[in-house]
């Protein structure tokens, strides 16, 4: 991923405190301390009902569908062959650029229907270093180099590219990815279909031998996201654009003008924006790459965050159309929400977490008709069965299971980093992109990349 300064959207909303507080203080004054905190569990209980009934759903159907999509024969000819354009968004990657690269040139797609750019996004390493040497050796690698401080982020980085591309398809990947050499191909299929504007592909975890977080990562993407875009897809066709491991129509993306320089979530914006005008988003499970994960709690905190004030913005630009629009049936317009709400729910959370902290000490009571035992068990079990059928529909390992029992205290700080983000974008705090440091784990020698990639 690139630096620059993509901003988490606009000014905050402080007005929706002021209002919360009052809402509370009335609810608390006209019920009193009982009855109002009574209401507040109750209300916690069914929305954590309603996602734990989506997790249920996305699970029975991954475990119905999914399995015979994954056995798709690797060397099955889809025949459409547009022209593609490879980007490669990219800042300070000198640990991992030359492992992505090696994999892109042993791609099995014609050299002469797609071209390889990479955007050097003000690199004060060896990356740019690194890839010029690569586009001396194979003429199909192009190096585009903006200034420091160019601005935009990853978003305007890609979108420096867009200007000079060729692509009928454009597809990213970040640097730290490696995709098998059929990934393209898969990708690009779909985009047959004149109603598909994206395609995301499966990215699975590396160096889950890094760390034990790492390792626990590894399982939620292995199963839980496979899980969760499989589900949205069988069920509602909405599956969401992921932003790397993905491809996007350029005609769309023109007719944008390019990715959304204001959001530091711009996958999320963009499967937003073609839902919208009624493009559909497809996931394919076979199109398949390799990612490194964050190994430590401070890089997994920092990326946290950024997903959720990219989220949060995009619940915040995007509920008023989503519900006026006519290109959504009803159910799409609920599910669409309920995407939109995902990284609100651990804000829920943390609300509960902290009624039963002030109940503990005697602040606030609830009766004894009502018991919060029930939102902790909501909370978690959604997302282990989630993870559980995944596990299932891969056949992974079993030794994988054990990964899950770190999902606890993984929750436990998703839960404070989506709560922090949330007020911090409600009073409008300043937020640029922050770049996810690699460590280079799991990165083949340089000279067995293209071997790696190929195998």
């Amino acid at each position: 991923m690139t630096g620059g300064t993509a901003h988490a959207g606009p000014a905050g909303t402080p007005w929706t405190l002021l209002l919360l507080a009052g809402g509370m203080a009335i609810l608390y004054g006209v019920l009193g301390v009982q009855a109002a905190s009574s209401v507040i569990v109750g209300g916690l209980l069914v929305v954590f009902s309603i996602f734990l009934v989506r997790h249920l759903a996305f699970a029975a159907s991954a475990l119905s569908a999914a399995p015979g999509d994954m056995r798709t024969k690797t060397g099955f000819d889809f025949g459409y062959r547009p022209f593609v354009s490879v980007l490669v968004p990219c800042r300070n990657e000198e640990l991992v650029i030359e492992g992505l690269l090696g994999t892109l040139l042993a791609l099995d797609y014609p050299d002469d229907r797609h071209e390889i750019i990479v955007i050097d996004d003000g690199s004060d390493d060896a990356t740019r270093e690194i890839v010029e040497a690569f586009g001396r050796a194979h003429p199909r690698v192009r190096c585009l180099h903006r200034a420091p401080g160019s601005g935009g982020g990853k978003s305007g980085a890609l979108n420096a590219a867009l200007t000079v591309t060729r692509g009928e398809v454009i597809v990213v990947f970040d640097a730290d990815h490696k995709p098998r050499a059929d990934a393209l191909r898969r990708l690009v299929r779909h985009f047959a279909d004149p109603q598909v504007g994206a395609v995301q592909g499966r990215c699975i975890v590396r160096n889950s031998g890094e760390s034990q977080l790492a390792r626990t990562i590894a399982v939620d993407y292995y199963s839980g996201y496979l899980v969760n875009e499989y589900g949205r897809q069988s069920l509602f066709d909405l599956p969401a654009y992921g932003g790397s491991n993905c491809a996007a129509r350029a005609s769309w993306l023109e007719a944008f003008g390019g990715w959304n320089e204001d959001t530091v979530t711009e996958d999320t914006d963009l499967t937003l924006r073609l839902v919208l005008v009624g493009q559909f988003v497809r996931y394919d499970v076979t199109a398949i790459d390799t990612e490194e994960s964050v190994p430590s709690i401070r890089r997994f905190w920092r990326q946290r965050y950024r997903w959720a004030r990219g989220h949060q913005q995009a619940w915040r630009e995007y509920r008023a159309p989503v519900v006026r629009t006519k290109e959504l049936s009803g159910a799409r317009k609920i599910e669409t929400i309920m995407f939109l709400l995902v990284y609100h729910v651990p804000v829920l959370s943390a609300l509960g977490l902290a009624m039963v902290c002030l109940r503990a000490a005697g602040i606030l009571d609830w009766g004894a008709g009502i018991d919060l035992t029930p939102v902790a068990t909501l909370l978690f079990l959604g997302p282990l069965l989630e993870l559980a059928a995944g596990l299932i529909v891969s056949r992974a390992p079993r030794s994988a299971a054990w990964g899950i029992l770190l999902f606890l205290p993984m929750f436990v700080i998703f839960t404070i980093v989506c709560a922090i983000s949330w007020f911090d974008g409600i009073v409008g705090k300043p937020y640029t992109w922050a770049k996810t440091p690699r460590t280079g784990h799991g990165q083949a020698p340089r000279e067995h990349a293209t071997q790696e990639a190929a195998a």
